[in-house]
């Protein structure tokens, strides 16, 4: 019902991925799709996001069968908390890793129902009718500008601090996780990305390319990576796919690692 696809890119410019990116199914038949895109130096950044995918995939492979709506909700914010504390405790231990943190976008699917839970701003987006619609909200700086009517939407894109965030998992002892339920249609589909992708490739082309049901998720997957360093490449770079392909279709998911 489900087929899912993920790719990762270090782009032009850094010299290190700090991104995290898995998806696939858990022990009970879940689909699970994690994106984490570390920061606090190199090092620390790469650390921060692999301890968070790794931490959230250890918590979740072993749920228990066939659990619906608000359970679904409450393991994969559970796995996320958990996450944060991981990150925050190994960044309180050592100094290399002082003020390390991550994002993280996840989804958790039974069947083609559950939840989306995000932290910072690596997004969630539905594509329909080969648009893309956004279904997270940035934890950033200049969104809460715009939200308070402080600067314009045409200057969210080019604001000297765009990258601050107001929100990051493992920077604080505890942290607010969004939740929100997704349901695909047969159809639809839903994109995870860092924001090496969605900086520098328009919602516009994301619905376009991502909408193309002609060719295979890899590679739409493969052309949203090439557009992103066309585009320049500045970020490390990081995508998703999960599209319902209704009843009949084959689940193409990869086994749990």
């Amino acid at each position: 019902m489900i087929r899912t696809v993920h790719a990762s890119d270090i782009g032009r410019v850094r010299s290190v991925n700090e991104d995290s990116v898995w998806i696939g199914a858990t022990r009970h038949g879940y689909t699970l799709g994690i994106i984490a895109d570390g920061m606090g130096g190199h090092q620390a950044g790469e650390t921060a996001s692999r301890l968070a995918l790794e931490t959230m995939r250890n918590n979740l492979d072993g749920l228990e069968p066939e659990l619906q709506d608000e359970a679904l909700r409450d393991a994969l914010s559970a796995a996320i908390l958990e996450a944060n504390s991981t990150v925050f405790r190994e960044a309180s231990g050592d100094d290399k890793y002082h003020n390390m943190g991550t994002t993280v976008v996840a989804v958790l699917l039974n069947g083609s129902n559950g939840y989306i839970g995000h932290i910072g701003d690596s997004r969630a987006y539905l594509i329909k009718d080969s648009a893309a619609v956004q279904l997270t909200e940035d934890h950033t700086l200049v969104n809460e500008l715009f939200k308070n009517g402080q600067i314009s939407v045409e200057e969210l894109d080019n604001h000297p601090r765009r990258n601050v965030l107001t929100r990051a998992l493992g920077t604080d002892a505890e942290v607010e996780v969004d939740m929100a339920p997704i349901a695909l249609l047969p159809g639809e589909i839903l994109l995870l990305c860092s924001d090496g992708l969605s900086n520098f490739v328009t919602n516009e082309h994301l619905g376009k390319v991502a909408g193309i049901h002609e060719i295979s998720l890899e590679e739409r997957a493969d052309r949203l990576l090439q557009l992103a360093l066309l585009a320049g490449g500045g970020d490390n770079i990081s995508v998703a796919l999960l599209e319902h392909h209704g009843e009949a279709a084959v689940p193409e998911t990869k086994e749990w690692d």
